[in-house]
């Protein structure tokens, strides 16, 4: 392995522990519920309140932690990361237990942003779009092995067993990021004024939209997918960590396919998994009706949603070149706005009375105007003045 590699891979390591954390309330959703004394749509707000979380944190401390070096800052926002989930794992009610995840949360934003950047600067010139897929593959691994084996223990015995052995992962995170990961100078300070000004350009705010429609579609399915399964396919607490499984090797494949795209287009991969995304999802009530056909709806519906990431991803670094890592950071904020836009659309869909397989029919109206936002993008791009260089560049 490259020495540049090794360094990429260590970062994968946070966002595998991350990844983890994120996605394994889906599948527990009914027993969190149960264990925290509330209905499915209320503990669905913990995973709004995590998200929300995200898109707060993540530019106030990715401004405040310039004043380190990147490794320093990637390493202390692990240790915010095992603090939060140890939390969660001694919780004793629904208070408390939100409360953990908001800690949690708050190492998510940072850690991804920064990440990036550092894994595009020690990537090849043309390999840079394979190196931010590369920190999203600790996010889809986890979601192969560490959100399926986390949901298994907290269905057979206690759900805060699982945030016990996620608040491990990110033990195991830090060992390797201080390990595997190059020595970094201490970063330079950077002007705020004009970092906020790169992030709030016209193109940037587009970008960021769109990564919140995106987002949401992704998380309007993702939150209920537990109930949804139980309902369109009947499945078993055994067949919903199987589906879980094959999202997560759906997630890697996507990543997978969309950085080698996103190298050469990344408007073209947009475009493409944005439009997939809206057809598996029209399917999807269609096609899940049994074990077998609900598991090959969810391993399509992850290749084509988590296509988008690198992408989007790209996108905003691109556009707010004069602060990259703030704008990646807030990108993940974005993505974590559009968790909690998609987790409350998803619950108001049910709490108003359609069933849960409507869920996948409102996922698909937030994929459609993502798609109109990125045609949007590219045709006031291609219709502005001719001084407007830098949006045109972007």
């Amino acid at each position: 392995m490259l020495a540049y590699q090794w360094g990429i891979f260590a970062i994968a390591l946070g966002t595998f522990g991350i990844g983890t954390t994120e996605f394994m309330p889906m599948g527990l959703l009914p027993v969190i519920a149960d264990g925290v004394n509330t209905s499915i749509p209320a503990a669905g707000l913990l995973i709004s309140a995590y998200a929300v979380g995200v898109m707060i944190g993540a530019p106030l401390i990715t401004l405040y932690l310039t004043r380190y070096s990147h490794k320093t800052s990637l390493i202390a926002l692990m240790v915010v990361f095992v603090i939060g989930n140890v939390l969660s794992a001694i919780s004793i009610n629904y208070e408390t237990f939100l409360v953990s995840r908001v800690i949690t949360s708050l190492s998510h934003g940072a850690f991804f942003g920064i990440g990036a950047v550092v894994a595009m600067n020690l990537a090849p010139i043309n390999k840079k779009g394979s190196a931010v897929a590369s920190i999203f593959l600790g996010l889809t691994i986890a979601n192969i092995v560490g959100v399926p084996i986390t949901t298994w223990l907290g269905q057979t015995f206690d759900w805060r067993i699982s945030f016990a052995v996620t608040a491990v992962l990110g033990i195991v995170a830090i060992v390797g990021i201080t390990r595997s990961l190059p020595a970094m100078a201490k970063a330079v300070r950077p002007d705020v004024k004009n970092e906020l000004k790169a992030i709030m350009q016209p193109a940037a705010l587009r970008a960021f939209s769109t990564t919140v429609l995106c987002a949401g579609s992704m998380f309007t399915l993702y939150t209920y997918i537990a109930p949804i399964m139980q309902t369109l396919a009947q499945a078993s607490d055994n067949a919903i960590a199987t589906m879980l499984m094959l999202v997560g090797i759906g997630f890697t494949l996507g990543n997978y396919i969309s950085g080698k795209v996103t190298d050469k287009s990344p408007d073209f991969a947009l475009f493409t998994f944005l439009s997939l995304q809206i057809l598996v999802l029209l399917m999807f009530r269609f096609t899940s009706t049994t074990v077998v056909g609900a598991g090959l709806t969810t391993l399509l519906w992850g290749v084509v949603i988590f296509g988008s990431g690198p992408p989007l991803q790209m996108q905003v670094m691109r556009i707010a070149d004069k602060a990259p890592g703030l704008a990646s950071s807030i990108n993940i904020g974005a993505f974590n706005l559009g968790n909690a836009l998609g987790a409350a659309l998803g619950g108001l869909v049910i709490s108003i009375g359609f069933s849960f397989d409507w869920v996948p029919s409102a996922a698909a109206v937030l994929s459609f105007l993502a798609l109109i936002m990125v045609w949007l993008n590219r045709r006031i791009k291609a219709t502005a003045p001719a001084d407007l260089s830098h949006e045109k560049s972007a």
